[in-house]
């Protein structure tokens, strides 16, 4: 039988990017071209163990205002904590159990954060693994904004995980502790992102193409073309760099972390293949990089007056929905 563990992961998030996180969280949209793995039509079964007030970002404003703390424009204003399993411990667990597991999940978040910091703890039963998306404003026990503080360095996300697995196998005995992402430097890549990756390739390939056709006399029959493609590229495009920003380390810090995994292979800390998976992780974040380079090699060689018209347009669009709204 496979190990079975129990998972705790946080991102941070700062303002504008908060939206975007509700509308995957809450469901508001009717397509998610980012994650086709998605079953719509199981949507209605997910359950809230907090439901938000509000949006998410207006819910933050007013817990920040509301005590006062100082936030400058580049604060964190929200954490988000994935909650979930290893796919084996929910084969074959009734939804009542399901519920148990994440609300039993829940009362150890609340032991590290204060409750009303919490916006918003939902679960999604809509895709493969059960799991749940919890935000909160990280608002410390003396009223300050500090994501730094509570969620902390490596050395602080250990504490997290070390306390959370201590709490969940009190009702799950058969979860295993894994291996500490400080220890092994680890950095879990959703598959969703080189799904993306690859679209956007793709889709690239096909943008040259038609660049490298443009004359003078196609122009006007290529550029909806043009402008269809960048409509679904931009936003992946957006979507790879935010994830970079936060995944990607500098090659000497990558050195570091393979260095001093090693020591810990030959301490017989952590195994082989841990080292080799950190090795493999290293190589796909440079593909993904590569990509937006390439992403942005291509932007280059589209024609100002095209841009300029996609621009004029994107806006013209955005200014409609807002008076629509």
């Amino acid at each position: 039988m496979k190990a079975q563990h129990a998972i705790l992961r946080f991102a941070k998030y700062k303002g504008p990017t908060i939206s975007r996180i509700e509308a995957h969280n809450e469901r508001t949209k009717e397509f998610y071209a980012s994650n086709p793995d998605i079953k719509t039509e199981l949507s209605k079964y997910n359950f809230h163990l907090v439901k938000p007030s509000g949006k998410y970002r207006e819910e933050a404003n007013r817990l920040i205002r509301g005590t006062g703390c100082r936030a400058r424009k580049d604060s964190v204003r929200m954490v988000e904590t994935l909650i979930t399993a290893s796919p084996e411990f929910f084969s074959g667990k009734k939804p009542g159990e399901v519920r148990e597991f994440f609300e039993h999940a829940l009362e150890f978040l609340k032991t590290k954060q204060a409750e009303e910091t919490i916006v918003s703890a939902v679960v999604h039963v809509d895709e493969k693994t059960p799991h749940m998306h919890l935000c909160f404003v990280p608002i410390t026990a003396d009223g300050r904004l500090s994501a730094k503080e509570i969620v902390g360095n490596k050395k602080k996300l250990t504490q997290w995980q070390d306390e959370y697995w201590k709490h969940m196998v009190k009702k799950y005995p058969d979860f295993e502790r894994g291996d500490s992402a400080s220890v092994t430097g680890r950095t879990h890549i959703p598959p969703r992102i080189f799904k993306q990756a690859i679209r956007l390739n793709k889709q690239r390939e096909q943008l040259e193409k038609l660049i490298s056709e443009l004359t003078v006399f196609n122009a006007a029959k290529l550029m909806p073309e043009i402008k269809a493609l960048l409509r679904k590229m931009l936003p992946t495009a957006e979507i790879l760099h935010t994830y970079m920003n936060r995944a990607k380390a500098t090659e000497k810090e990558r050195e570091a972390e393979i260095a001093a995994l090693e020591k810990a292979v030959a301490a017989g800390k952590v195994s082989v293949l841990e080292q080799l998976e950190l090795r493999q992780q290293v190589q796909k974040l440079s593909a993904l990089e590569q990509t937006l380079l390439d992403m942005q090699r291509t932007m280059d060689a589209i024609p100002p007056e095209i841009i300029a018209s996609y621009q004029a347009e994107s806006e013209r669009k955005e200014t409609v929905h807002r008076e629509e709204k």
